[in-house]
C-alpha cells in the first residue's frame, strides 16, 4: 500500500490538481512531468490519427509547455508540425524549458497561421480557466475542424463543465493522473470527445493530505449486498410504496423496479385506491388498511413517497411517515408538494429531482451544479440526486459523485419512477443512503444500456426493470476489480 494513496475513483478539481502539482515539484522536476505529459498526448495522437499537418496552439503557461513537447515528439516521428504561440513562456520556468526544446517553426497567434492545417492541438488554457475565452482566441481555435485538447478544451471549466465564453468541440481530450469533474459534467462532457487519462509518473507524495471531494460513480465506490445462505425476505428488505388514485402507473413502475432489484418484499399502501393495484403483478402485496396501522410494523423501515401521487395525496401521507421516523425516499409528487414549502421535506432521507424540479425547490442554478447539489443537500439534510445526463449525487457531509454510466434511452416517461424503486431497495437492504443512491443511479444506467440494446435503442419504462438483476450481477463483478490497478483512467 503506498504511503499516500489517491482514491482511484477520485476526480480532481483544478484547485486540487494545482495542489498536487505543487507538492510533486518538491520530489520530481516539473519539466520531467511536462515531458511525460507531452509524451502521453503525442502517443495518443499517433495512435488515433494518420500522419498529417499539425498545428500545436500553445499558451504561455504549463499547458502550453505540454504542447511544445507534443510538437517536438510528433516532428521527431515525421509529422509536419508548426507551433502557433499565444505569447512565450516566462523565462526560467518549466514551460520555458519545454519551449526551448522546440526548433521548428513558430507562427503568430492568428487565423492565417493555420492555413493548410489538418489537425489542431489545443494547448492554450487547460482545466483551470476562470475567465471567458475572448472572441479572437475562439476564432483561432475554430479555424481547424479536427481538434485535440490537452487537459480540457479551452473555454471549458475543469470544475463545472461550464463554457466560459466560447469553446470548440474536440475529437480527443487527454488529461493526466485523474480526470476533472468538468470532463463528465455537461456541456463540457459533450465537447471533450474521446477522453484519455494518462499516468505521467506523478509521485505518491504529491497527494499527501489531498482528499478529493468528488468521485466518479462506479462499483468500488460502493458495494452491493450479496445474497447467500440463510437469506430471507425480511433480511433482503421491505420496500413500501405509497400508492395514489390518480396515477397508479408510476407507483407500479417503482414497485416493479424494487422487486427486480432484489427487494425481499414490496408492498403498496393504497387504502383509497386498492382496487387500482390488485390486478397488477401477483407478487405485490396491496395494503388497504389505515396508514397508521401500517406504520406500526417495525420491519417496514423504508418508504417511497411521490411516484404517482398528487401533492394533495402527499400531504396526507408524508407527514405521517416522517412522524413515525420512517426512512423516506421522496420524488415526483412529494417534490411538488415540497416546492410550496421546503420545510415539508425536512426529515426525508433522500430526494431525486430532475433539474426542473430542483429549480422549483431551490431556485435557479448558477455556476457549479455540484456545489448547488451539495448546498441543497445540506439545506435539506438529505442526500440529493440531481437527475440528468450527468446525474450528481451529493450528501450533506460533503461527498459528491458524478455518474457518467447511462444512456439517452433513459429519457422516457417513467424512468425516474424506476430509479426510485432501485434506490429504495438498496436502502431497505441496509446500504448507507448516499451509497445506495450512487449504486442505484449506476444500476439504473446499466439497466438502461441493456434495455436499449435489447429494444433497438428505444426502450419504454416497462422495459427498464427487466435487466436490473443482470445489472446487479455486472456491478458485483466489477466491484471485485483491484481499482488501484484499474482506476477511473482505465474505465474511460
Amino acid at each position: 500500500m503506498p504511503p499516500y494513496p489517491l482514491d482511484p475513483l477520485a476526480l480532481l478539481t483544478p484547485e486540487e490538481s494545482d495542489m498536487m502539482d505543487h507538492a510533486a515539484s518538491a520530489v520530481v522536476p516539473v519539466a520531467q512531468l511536462m515531458e511525460n505529459a507531452g509524451w502521453a498526448v503525442a502517443r495518443a495522437i499517433r495512435k488515433r490519427f494518420q500522419k498529417c499537418r499539425v498545428a500545436v496552439v500553445c499558451g504561455p503557461g504549463n499547458n502550453g509547455g505540454d504542447g511544445y513537447v507534443v510538437a517536438r515528439l510528433l516532428a521527431r516521428w515525421g509529422w509536419s508540425v508548426r507551433v502557433v504561440a499565444m505569447g512565450f513562456p516566462k523565462e526560467g520556468g518549466p514551460a520555458f524549458v519545454a519551449a526551448s526544446g522546440w526548433a521548428g517553426p513558430v507562427l503568430p497567434f492568428e487565423k492565417a497561421s493555420l492555413e493548410g492545417i489538418d489537425l489542431l492541438v489545443d494547448a492554450v488554457f487547460g482545466s483551470g480557466l476562470k475567465r471567458p475565452v475572448s472572441d479572437d482566441v475562439a476564432e483561432v481555435l475554430a479555424a481547424v475542424p479536427r481538434r485535440v485538447a490537452i487537459d480540457m478544451p479551452s473555454g471549458v471549466s475543469g470544475e463545472t463543465g461550464e463554457v466560459l465564453g466560447q469553446a470548440q468541440s474536440c475529437a480527443l481530450t487527454v488529461t493526466f493522473v485523474r480526470p476533472r469533474p468538468g470532463h463528465f459534467l455537461e456541456p463540457g462532457r459533450g465537447l471533450c470527445g474521446e477522453l484519455v487519462c494518462a499516468d505521467i509518473g506523478m509521485p505518491e507524495q504529491a497527494w499527501s493530505g489531498l482528499t478529493p471531494k468528488i468521485s466518479f460513480n462506479w462499483p468500488g465506490l460502493w458495494e452491493l449486498p450479496v445474497s447467500g445462505e440463510g437469506d430471507y425476505k425480511y433480511r433482503r428488505g421491505v420496500v413500501s410504496v405509497c400508492g395514489g388514485a390518480v396515477m397508479p402507473g408510476a407507483t407500479r413502475l417503482a414497485a416493479r423496479a424494487a422487486r427486480r432489484t432484489g427487494a425481499g418484499l414490496v408492498r403498496i399502501a393504497a387504502r383509497k385506491a386498492a382496487e387500482a393495484y390488485r390486478l397488477g403483478d401477483p407478487g405485490l402485496i396491496i395494503d388497504d388498511q389505515p396508514l397508521g396501522s401500517l406504520l406500526e410494523d417495525l420491519r417496514r423501515k423504508v418508504w417511497i413517497c411521490g411516484p404517482g401521487l398528487t401533492p394533495e395525496e402527499v400531504s396526507e401521507v408524508l407527514p405521517a411517515l416522517l412522524a413515525a421516523k420512517k426512512t423516506v425516499l421522496a420524488d415526483a409528487g412529494a417534490l411538488a408538494w415540497g416546492a410550496e414549502d421546503l420545510s415539508r421535506l425536512k426529515g426525508v432521507a433522500a430526494v431525486t429531482p430532475h433539474i426542473g424540479e430542483f429549480k422549483k425547490l431551490f431556485g435557479p442554478v448558477t455556476g457549479s451544479r455540484t456545489e448547488a447539489a451539495l448546498n441543497a443537500a445540506r439545506e435539506l439534510n438529505a442526500v440529493m440526486v440531481m437527475k440528468g445526463a450527468d446525474t450528481i449525487i451529493a450528501a450533506p457531509d460533503g461527498r459528491i459523485a458524478i455518474n457518467a454510466h447511462a444512456t439517452s434511452a433513459l429519457a422516457t416517461a417513467g424512468s425516474g419512477d424506476t430509479l426510485t424503486g432501485v434506490i429504495g431497495t438498496l436502502m431497505a437492504a441496509g446500504m448507507e443512503t448516499w451509497e445506495a443512491c450512487c449504486a442505484g443511479v449506476w444500476l439504473h444506467g446499466e439497466a438502461g444500456i441493456q434495455a436499449a440494446r435489447d429494444h433497438g435503442g428505444w426502450p419504454v419504462a416497462e422495459d427498464l426493470d427487466l435487466p436490473l438483476g443482470e445489472a446487479r450481477s455486472v456491478a458485483t463483478e466489477l466491484s471485485k476489480a483491484d481499482l488501484s490497478k484499474n482506476p477511473v483512467a482505465a474505465l474511460l
